[in-house]
């Protein structure tokens, strides 16, 4: 079996819409050449055969003949450059067919040199400003749509192709590796101290103790209620109901003493409380030890690893949603949250010339750092892909590409040779 990495390249299709119409063209023009070089030839006949008795015409004889040889020269010189003129395998012919590998190599080399150079890549690049362009286009809402959902919908594709038992696992596992480094008690304990910085502590008790007076106020009956089922039976109502009254008052006057007291035994007791249990909780080996046990029990309990299972369902669901559109319906047309955020920090971008300035040099230099890299190979791709292709197919798109304009080469030829062949003439008889 013929191994195909080891196959040249074939000559590609190039076939174009135009091509009929580029080869009439071609055709017309050719025509028009041939037909300038047969008419210089007719002259030069008649001319040739009357000026025995017509002398003068002596100077339209030069005039064609020398546009004849002007003619002829560049026909052969453009017919040279694609095929053999007359079919003659004359040496140095069909340029481009049989030179097709060194044309390969020069196109590759003046690729590489002129359009692949660390300068020439830096100064296009700058000139088109793409951190611009990229935030401007960003900007827009649809833009920034289109993006989101792209991606959303590639990760959507990919969770769903993950094996679900498998993934839920390690999602577990990674939940409870980094549940496990967290030390939960002297994360807590800064936690607490940081909120409760500039004695704050004082704001949650007195909320605290405003919350307690609340409730003894709007559960009277309750207590009432609970302090006479607690009182012996043989207790008077009269003395019952006294003792009520003193309970709510002096807990109604406790809590009051403490709001208005800053300097309230209670508050000073429920101050350093709060400080002692925000020390031990960061300090205490005991406390530590006990919060990580709990923790680990946390760990080892079943419903955790539903929980991370739930877990990964909601978030491939979620990506599944917003794939299909903001709210989960699919082509939903609304901006959501994610779409907004892109589209403002391309506007935001707009609006920073520095940081456009510093995208644009990192994006400069990483660009024409991997083109610098890599342009040699480019140039020899170049080269040996010409060198593939077919040559009389590669001479046929050459000549169909510029076979035209080169006809105005024979035409001018043509025109060229006759006034030069006049002036010729013209001076040797003047200096007989």
């Amino acid at each position: 079996m013929t191994d195909q990495s080891s196959e040249t390249p074939r000559t590609p299709q190039w076939s174009r819409p135009d091509d009929a119409e580029r080869q009439a063209r071609l055709d017309a023009m050719k025509r028009r050449a041939t037909g300038l070089l047969a008419v210089a030839l007719l002259i030069f006949i008649v001319a040739m055969i009357l000026e025995p008795h017509y002398p003068w015409l002596g100077y339209v004889r030069a005039t064609a003949e020398a546009s004849l040889v002007g003619g002829l020269a560049d026909w052969f010189a453009v017919t040279a450059l694609f095929k053999h003129p007359l079919g003659i395998p004359i040496p140095h012919t069909a340029i481009v067919a049989t030179r097709k590998e060194r044309i390969g190599q020069i196109l590759g080399t003046f690729v590489q040199k002129h359009f692949l150079s660390r300068e020439v890549i830096t100064a296009n690049l700058r000139r088109v400003h793409p951190a611009e362009r990229a935030a401007q286009w960003l900007g827009d809402r649809e833009h920034a749509r289109q993006i989101a959902r792209q991606f959303a919908s590639g990760l959507a594709k990919t969770l769903e192709a993950l094996p679900r038992e498998e993934v839920q696992e390690l999602v577990g596992q990674v939940v409870r590796n980094r549940v496990r480094a967290f030390r939960v008690a002297p994360a807590l304990g800064k936690t607490l101290a940081m909120a409760l910085g500039d004695n704050r502590q004082e704001e949650l008790l007195n909320a605290a103790v405003k919350l307690a007076a609340d409730a003894v106020r709007n559960n009277r009956e309750l207590i009432r209620d609970r302090v006479r089922a607690e009182t012996p039976w043989w207790v008077p109502p009269v003395l019952d109901d006294k003792i009520y009254q003193k309970i709510i008052a002096a807990v109604e006057r406790l809590l009051g003493d403490m709001v208005m007291d800053a300097a309230h035994p209670l508050r000073t007791a429920f101050d350093e409380a709060i400080k002692d249990f925000i020390d031990r909780l960061q300090n205490s080996p005991d406390v530590i030890a006990r919060a990580e046990a709990l923790k680990e029990e946390w760990l080892m309990d079943e419903g955790t690893g539903e929980l991370s299972k739930r877990l990964w369902d909601s978030i491939q669901q979620a990506v599944t949603d917003y794939a299909g559109g903001a709210d989960g319906a699919p082509g939903n047309k609304l901006h959501s949250p994610l779409d907004n955020g892109l589209s403002e920090f391309g506007v935001a971008l707009q609006s920073n010339p520095a940081i456009l300035t510093e995208i644009d040099d990192l994006l400069i230099d990483l660009t024409a750092g991997v083109v610098e890299k890599y342009r040699v190979e480019i140039g020899d791709l170049i080269a040996q892909t010409v060198a593939g292709w077919d040559p009389q197919a590669t001479s046929k798109r050459f000549e169909l590409a510029v076979g035209r304009d080169l006809q105005f080469v024979r035409i001018n030829g043509t025109l060229v040779g006759g006034l030069v062949g006049l002036a010729i003439y013209t001076v040797t008889r003047l200096l007989r």
